[in-house]
């Protein structure tokens, strides 16, 4: 969680006229923030919350002691830094919070690029920020059905997780996410269900599944091919069949309507949005789903 204090050019940030002031986050506000989640309806759980939470750095809006904002970043190497979990409570839209908190985190990015996934109603925002749309994600969700059997290409087969695929794992994850996500990646392998696609005896891709909202969430999904992926993604809505499975896509990924087949229908869209150079990712890269669409 975030430590520091605002300083200098964010110290001006903190306190507006209308009582609501600007402070770093901290493990005691995850609770509040769970419920401020819940009034715009979105399904994260409060576990859900400290996990995010706890990769990255925080800031809350807070008027008369109730936390009415949050946005949270995750700087995850001195090129690179993701945005996300901007929440504005529906008693004080329209009062520029949401623009102070993004401040607050730009600052403290400081020269990275920066990448976020936008709704509809923040793009806006983003776009006053110096924010440009470079691609769509498209959210998919249902009760997963029983998936036809794809095999993966030549000379590659789907296997567990074994510990000693944990350094791979991470190499892969950070060549087709554009940057190193190393804490999110273990903390996913020590709390998740994890198979690997391997080839010759080295793993060339993986996914991961894990509990999250309502259901189960499959990301990321790293893979050499379109059917590499396919495997990934099927081996888990033929085992949790019937099951409410969740998964992020890139528009272009090649997956829309076969997970429309296995049940998993479109439900959401946001937006890609970048400022400064886009990270190389997405499934050119190898990254067939994202992690989430907070931490990318």
């Amino acid at each position: 969680m975030l430590e520091r204090t605002l300083t200098g050019e964010e110290c001006s940030l903190g306190v507006s006229a209308d009582g609501v002031s600007l402070r770093p986050m901290a493990t005691a506000d995850l609770e509040a923030a769970h419920g401020l989640s819940v009034k715009v309806r979105w399904p994260h759980r409060l576990e859900d919350w400290r996990y995010v939470a706890g990769l990255g750095a925080g800031l809350v809006a807070e008027r008369d002691g109730q936390v009415v904002g949050t946005a949270l970043g995750w700087n995850w190497s001195e090129r690179h830094a993701t945005l996300g979990m901007v929440i504005v409570a529906p008693q004080v839209q329209g009062r520029r919070i949401g623009q102070r908190l993004m401040q607050g985190l730009l600052a403290a990015a400081g020269e990275r690029a920066v990448l976020l996934h936008a709704t509809a109603e923040g793009r806006g925002l983003y776009e006053r920020l110096g924010f440009a749309t470079v691609g769509e994600i498209r959210q998919h969700q249902g009760l997963a059905r029983q998936a036809p059997l794809v095999m993966p290409d030549a000379g590659e087969r789907l296997r567990p997780f074994g510990r000693g695929d944990t350094e791979r794992l991470i190499e892969l994850d950070a060549a087709s996410a554009g940057m190193p996500r190393r804490e999110a990646i273990l903390a996913l392998l020590d709390n998740a269900e994890t198979v690997v696609l391997d080839r010759d005896g080295e793993a060339v891709g993986f996914s991961i599944l894990r509990r999250f909202g309502r259901g189960r969430a499959i990301g990321p999904v790293v893979a050499p091919s379109l059917r590499g992926a396919q495997a990934l993604i099927a081996h888990w809505c033929n085992l949790y069949t019937r099951k409410f499975l969740r998964i992020d896509v890139e528009a272009g990924s090649g997956l829309i309507e076969w997970l429309e087949g296995l049940g998993l229908r479109r439900v959401g869209m946001v937006a890609i949005m970048a400022r400064g150079e886009m990270p190389v990712r997405g499934p050119e890269a190898g990254q067939y789903a994202l992690l989430n669409q907070a931490l990318g």
